[in-house]
């Protein structure tokens, strides 16, 4: 039996990893990165890193881990030019450690989440391959999504209402109200 390729895959959070996981397991050595300045706020990019090193520690899971929360850098970063920018963001990084780390390709679990623009995140990923000289892993898991929700709630992980970014904590949390006169 031959040995299985390795894949480094960008993770947002432990419920989005946790379907298309039982799925790469199968057929790749996988390591799982943690990057992800564009959460805000600080508390909740501690609930979804913590609540990632809990389930990789249960699944025996290894995570490179790359703890920088840098709001301004990501800011500045995506420059109005939303998820774009942050998909570029953190591919660019996940390429620059698969390639320098010898992995066989790197994917993202942005590619699970029905509210991601996904044939956004493949274009960069695939425009961020060709760049850096390490394969892209394209998979639409969208097809996922309620068994990664079930998965998710059966594990006990904390699960987020958005995103991530300070712009989509906006778009769920921020009704405007009427003018009082």
């Amino acid at each position: 039996m031959s040995a299985k390729k390795k894949l480094l895959i960008h993770t947002c959070c432990a419920p989005c990893l946790i379907a298309p996981l039982t799925i790469l397991k199968k057929e790749w050595d996988v390591t799982v990165l943690w990057y992800n300045p564009n959460i805000h706020p600080y508390t909740e990019y501690l609930k979804r890193r913590d609540t990632l090193k809990e389930f990789a520690a249960k699944e025996n899971i290894p995570v490179i881990w790359q703890d920088e929360y840098d709001l301004d850098m990501y800011l500045k970063a995506t420059d109005g030019i939303r998820c774009k920018s942050c998909y570029e963001l953190r591919l660019v990084r996940t390429a620059q450690i698969a390639m320098g780390k010898g992995f066989d390709a790197f994917t993202t679990t942005l590619l699970y989440s029905k509210y991601q623009k996904h044939d956004v995140v493949k274009e960069v990923g695939e425009d961020i391959a060709a760049r850096f000289g390490v394969d892209f892993y394209y998979q639409d898991w969208r097809e996922l999504w309620q068994e990664g929700i079930d998965l998710s709630k059966q594990a006990g992980l904390y699960r987020q209402a958005y995103c991530g970014c300070i712009f989509s904590e906006k778009e769920r949390y921020w009704k405007p109200s009427k003018q009082l006169s």
